[in-house]
């Protein structure tokens, strides 16, 4: 099959995995009824921790969602939840065996950095070091103690290989791991192999899951985290009063197809890719305080101009919305830059205030966000939204669900270190 420009690539199958809620259904009903998964960690001790909350995925049994389930062993819990997800995008896509061929099926996954746990290597420690726990034997004697399938956890590709296992993907396989924007930029890459003819259909996606004590005690040193007592209130995107952001895990996935093959097999489509952009800012600022807005700006002429659309023409902008100080007026410059004077009238959700932040899973959720927010006509509240910051002049969706007049939707994600990206979508 010939590719081209004139190719048109849909979304057909959704699979969320969050922790407002599993599956799209409990998902978009936690969104629509302003419902937050942020609350106490529960999973580890927080005494020693500044940061005591997070959002974690609840009541999660990944057997109920994976087909090959012996391969849970080598599963971290970041790999659980994005091949879960993936599992549950080509159930909701209708996709069967004998329904899309294999080599023309293919894999585009971001994943983030997969942290071991210490009581993985505990057996290890114990071997070597005996009831004193004095390990003086680090080297050979130490590693040759540790099960060889422990390194198969942690390597940030193996969502993408156990997704193409699962499902008899044989055409392209890559893993994204750009953070935050890994979902959108591994949705630009099956873009590509759809519009050049040598796919099908893709799934795409992104996991990861910051709910780990290697993690969180890196996280509280390095990024800039709420410390609010009041978990409902903790994460707020673009509010005057907000300090930090919050942690958490997650993944979703999507099946994205050529639009023709998706009309033939008779496919439920829910969305149409119209624009992809992706920027980077290119160098780093002298005053470690401030960031620069460049690649985010770049990410977004670039999808604008796909798409052929103007800015009044975007239905909502599903926002970055870290609820740092210095990252959301970064992301507010941007748009002013960007729209002028249009851009305190293009309505803004940031959905991180209901499932916090977690690097290249959290872009991905919101990206299932904004698809079920086309499908649905409404455009979901940015929770705790209650001060507007007077240098961020933003139109912030709050106080509950806005109708969409408008069917098209902008989402973008950043990363601290100006990696951006910025997805356009149309309703079908």
């Amino acid at each position: 099959m010939a590719g081209s420009n004139q190719t048109r690539v849909v979304i057909s199958g959704i699979g969320v995995v969050s922790p407002i809620g599993i599956g799209i259904d409990a998902f978009w009903d936690s969104i629509c009824s302003g419902r937050s998964g942020i609350s106490r960690l529960e999973s580890i001790p927080t005494e020693n921790l500044p940061s005591k909350l997070a959002a974690e995925v609840k009541d999660f049994d990944p057997e109920l969602h994976l087909y090959n389930k012996k391969f849970l062993k080598v599963m971290s819990r970041d790999i659980q939840l994005g091949v879960s997800a993936a599992s549950d995008a080509v159930r909701n896509a209708g996709i069967k065996s004998g329904v899309v061929d294999p080599d023309r099926f293919g894999v585009s996954f971001g994943a983030g950095h997969i942290s071991t746990t210490p009581d993985e290597l505990v057996e290890a420690v114990e071997l070597c070091a005996g009831e004193s726990f004095e390990v003086t034997r680090w080297g050979e004697d130490f590693m040759g103690q540790i099960t060889p399938l422990w390194m198969l956890r942690q390597l940030p590709n193996m969502p993408a290989c156990h997704i193409s296992i699962e499902h008899n993907a044989q055409g392209p396989n890559n893993t994204i791991t750009s953070q935050d924007s890994s979902a959108l930029l591994a949705l630009s890459e099956a873009m590509r192999w759809i519009k050049r003819g040598a796919v099908d259909c893709m799934v795409v996606g992104a996991c990861t899951s910051n709910i780990n004590p290697v993690d969180l005690s890196r996280k509280n040193l390095i990024d800039l985290l709420s410390r609010d007592e009041d978990p409902k209130r903790a994460c707020r995107p673009f509010d005057r009063n907000r300090n930090g952001t919050i942690l958490g895990e997650g993944a979703a996935a999507f099946v994205v197809e050529n639009y023709e093959h998706a009309v033939r097999r008779g496919a439920d489509i829910y969305a149409e890719v119209i624009g992809l952009g992706a920027g980077c800012d290119g160098h780093t600022l002298s005053d470690s305080t401030q960031q620069n807005d460049t690649g985010l700006v770049r990410a977004i002429e670039s999808a604008m101009k796909q798409a052929n659309l103007k800015p009044r023409e975007l239905g909502h902008i599903n926002a970055h919305g870290k609820s740092t100080k210095i990252d959301d007026q970064v992301e507010a410059r941007a748009y002013h830059r960007l729209f002028g004077d249009d851009a305190a009238k293009i309505p803004i959700t940031a959905l991180k205030s209901y499932f916090g932040h977690f690097d290249a899973g959290s872009g991905a959720v919101e990206l299932a966000a904004s698809i079920l927010s086309l499908r649905h006509g409404a455009t979901p509240a940015t929770l705790n939204y209650e001060t507007p910051d007077p240098l961020c002049n933003l139109d912030i969706i709050h106080g509950g669900v806005r109708p969409l007049t408008v069917p098209t939707a902008m989402t973008v994600s950043r990363t601290s270190f100006g990696q951006s990206a910025a997805a356009i979508l149309r309703a079908i």
